[in-house]
C-alpha cells in the first residue's frame, strides 16, 4: 500500500475508535460494545480528525489512477464533513430518519447475536444508551442556545418515535431485542436491566424534546438556499443548478406519467393511471397476506435476480451472492438496505419496516424495490465495493458513501432491469414507473419547499404560488401513489433531511449522462457490461469525481 492508502486506512482505524456506532454500521469489527461520544467535544474531536487527515492528503501526489480516484474522493467527502460541522449542522441534527437518535437505536439491528460473547457485547452497549442520549440532549441544548434547532415538525415526530420505541404496547425495541437473545443467569438479568434502562432513557429523551426543545424549535420547515445548497452538495457529491434541476423534475414527472398512462391501458383498456392501480390492488394474484410471507417473497425474488444476472450481465463475487431479507423492529414504514461487514460474516440485508396495522402487501409495487435494494442495486454496488480489496483502500470499501452515487445507481438499476426484460409484466412495469414518478416528485417538492420557489405558470397546480409544506403534501398525495401513512413519513423526511431525497433521481440522471458519454467515446466498441464493471470498481464517489474518473477511462 502507498502513502495515500496508508493515510486512508489509518483514518478508518481512528474514526472507528471515535465513532463506534459508525464502525458497527460499516461492519468494522472490534467496537460493538462501545458507544459514540455524542457530546459537543466528541463532535469536535471527529472534525479535528477530518482536518488532520485532509492536511496529510494535501501533501500527497497520486502515483496512478487508482490513487487519484481515492484521494479525490476522500478530499471531497472529508471536506464536506468539515463544512457541515463548521456550519453547526452535525451538532444540531435531529430528524425522523438519520440523526443520532435513530443511530443509537438502529445499531442494535446489525450486531451479531450468536454466542455468549456477542450477547454480552449487546448488554455492554445497551448500558451505554442512557449516557449517549444524555450527551445528545446536552449537545442539542447547546445548539439551541446558539439558535440552531430543527423545526417543530421534526421535534414532534422524533418525540413520537422515541415514545413508540419505548412503549411495551408498541415497538418496544429494546425489550423485543433482549427477549430474542439466548441468555440466562447473570447475563439474562444484565440484559433485562439494561433494556429497561435504555427504554426509560429513550422515553425521557422524547419528553425532553416536547417539554424543552420544542419551545425553541422554529415553526418554519424551509432551511433556505445557503444551507440547502451545502447539503445538496454533500448528498450528491456535485454542485447542481437548483432551479434548472427543479424545472427538469417537472419535465421528468410529465414524461413518466405519460408512459404510465400507456401502461395503464395494457392493464385495463381505457383505464386511467389510478384506475389501473386500483385494478392491480384488487388482483389477488398480486397480493400477499402476512409480513413474514411478504419477507419470504422478497427473499425469493432477490435470490432469483442474483442467479439470473450473475455471469450474464455482471460478474458477482461469491460472498455478494448472499443477501438476507429481514423485518425491521420498527413500524415507520419503508424498505432499506444495510451493507455487509468487512469479512462478509454479516451479509448485506434488505429490511422492511412494516407500518403498524398493515398486514396486506402488493407485489406489483415492490418488485422494482427488490431490484433497487438488492441486485443489481445497492447490494451489488455496496457488496462489490466491500469485496474489491485489490483495487480499493479500506476507507473506500467501508466508509465512503455518497447518496447521489448510491441511490442514483439503485434507481438506474431499476431502469436497467426494465431494459433487460425483468419488468415486462404491465403490473411490475407500472410499479417501476410509480417509483420513478415518486422520485421525480421528490425533486420538485424538496427543492421547492426548502427554497420556497414559485410554482411555474402552466404547471396546472397552484400556478405562481410559492411552495409550502401544505402544498407539498397536496402534490405528494396527487403524485406519490403510496399509502397515506407512508407519504406522511416521507414528507417529514424531506423537510428534516434537506437535499437528500432529490439525490435518487438527480443521481440517476448523472449516471445516465455518464453512460451516454462513455457510449460516445467508445462508439461501436462500447460494452455495457464492461462500463458497469469499470464504474463500480471506482467505489462510492461523489458524482462530479465520478464523471471525471469515467472520462479518463
Amino acid at each position: 500500500m502507498t502513502r495515500i492508502h496508508d493515510i486512508a486506512d489509518t483514518y478508518v482505524e481512528e474514526l472507528a475508535e471515535r465513532d463506534p456506532l459508525l464502525a458497527t454500521f460499516a461492519g468494522i469489527a472490534g467496537h460493538d460494545d462501545a458507544m459514540t461520544d455524542l457530546s459537543a467535544d466528541g463532535y469536535a474531536e471527529r472534525a479535528d480528525l477530518d482536518r488532520r487527515t485532509l492536511a496529510a492528503l494535501a501533501g500527497q501526489t497520486p502515483r496512478d489512477e487508482q490513487e487519484r480516484v481515492a484521494v479525490e474522493a476522500m478530499r471531497e467527502r472529508l471536506g464536506l464533513r468539515v463544512e457541515l460541522h463548521d456550519a453547526g449542522l452535525t451538532t444540531s441534527a435531529l430528524n425522523v430518519i438519520d440523526s443520532p437518535l435513530q443511530d443509537v437505536r438502529g445499531v442494535f439491528d446489525l450486531m451479531p447475536t450468536g454466542g455468549e460473547a456477542a450477547v454480552a457485547a449487546i448488554a455492554r452497549r445497551l448500558k451505554l444508551v442512557p449516557g449517549a442520549l444524555a450527551a445528545h440532549r446536552e449537545t442539542l441544548r447547546a445548539a439551541a442556545a446558539d439558535g440552531r434547532v430543527s423545526a417543530r415538525r421534526q421535534v414532534i415526530a422524533c418525540a413520537k418515535q422515541a415514545a413508540d420505541w419505548a412503549d411495551p404496547a408498541k415497538d418496544n425495541v429494546y425489550g423485543a431485542l433482549v427477549a430474542g437473545l439466548r441468555a440466562d443467569g447473570a447475563l439474562r438479568a444484565e440484559l433485562d436491566q439494561a433494556a429497561a434502562a435504555a427504554a426509560e432513557a429513550t422515553a425521557r429523551f422524547g419528553q425532553f424534546l416536547t417539554d424543552e426543545l420544542l419551545a425553541d424549535a422554529p415553526a418554519k420547515d424551509a432551511v433556505g438556499r445557503d444551507r440547502y445548497a451545502l447539503q445538496s452538495r454533500y448528498f450528491l457529491g456535485a454542485a447542481v443548478d437548483l432551479e434548472e434541476t427543479s424545472a427538469w423534475g417537472w419535465e421528468e414527472l410529465a414524461r413518466i406519467e405519460a408512459e404510465m398512462r400507456k401502461v395503464a391501458g395494457l392493464i385495463r383498456p381505457g383505464a386511467s393511471i389510478d384506475e389501473a392501480i386500483a385494478a392491480l390492488e384488487a388482483d389477488p394474484a398480486r397480493r400477499i397476506s402476512g409480513k413474514e410471507a411478504f419477507r419470504d417473497w422478497m427473499q425469493e425474488l432477490a435470490d432469483k435476480a442474483i442467479a439470473d444476472l450473475d455471469g450474464a450481465h455482471f460478474d458477482i463475487p461469491e460472498p455478494v451472492r448472499r443477501i438476507e431479507c429481514r423485518l425491521a423492529p420498527t413500524s415507520t414504514g419503508g424498505i432499506y438496505y444495510t451493507g455487509p461487514s468487512e469479512d462478509f460474516s454479516r451479509p448485506g440485508a434488505m429490511w422492511w419496516s412494516v407500518p403498524s396495522g398493515v398486514d396486506e402487501f402488493s407485489t406489483w409495487q415492490q418488485t422494482t424495490t427488490v431490484y433497487h435494494e438488492g441486485v443489481p442495486g445497492h447490494h451489488l454496488q455496496i457488496g462489490q465495493t466491500a469485496y474489491r480489496r485489490e483495487l480499493l483502500n479500506r476507507w473506500q470499501r467501508s466508509l465512503c458513501w455518497v447518496s447521489g452515487h448510491g441511490e442514483g445507481w439503485a434507481l438506474y438499476a431499476e431502469r436497467l432491469m426494465a431494459d433487460l426484460g425483468h419488468l415486462d409484466d404491465p403490473g411490475d412495469r407500472m410499479g417501476m414507473l410509480c417509483a420513478q414518478g415518486f422520485r421525480a416528485t421528490r425533486v420538485i417538492i424538496d427543492i421547492g419547499m426548502h427554497l420556497e420557489l414559485p410554482i411555474p405558470h402552466g404547471a396546472g397546480f397552484h400556478d405562481g404560488e410559492r411552495w409550502t409544506p401544505e402544498l407539498g403534501w397536496e402534490f405528494l398525495l396527487a403524485h406519490g401513489r403510496m399509502p397515506v401513512e407512508e407519504l406522511r413519513y416521507e414528507l417529514d423526511r424531506y423537510l428534516g433531511w434537506p437535499g437528500q431525497a432529490p439525490a435518487y433521481k438527480v443521481g440517476e440522471r448523472i449516471w445516465l449522462q455518464a453512460r451516454a458519454d462513455a457510449e460516445r467515446r467508445g462508439g461501436t466498441d462500447f460494452d455495457l457490461r464492461e462500463f458497469h464493471r469499470q464504474a463500480l470498481d471506482l467505489g462510492s464517489i461523489g458524482l462530479d469525481p465520478l464523471r471525471e474518473a469515467l472520462a479518463r477511462l
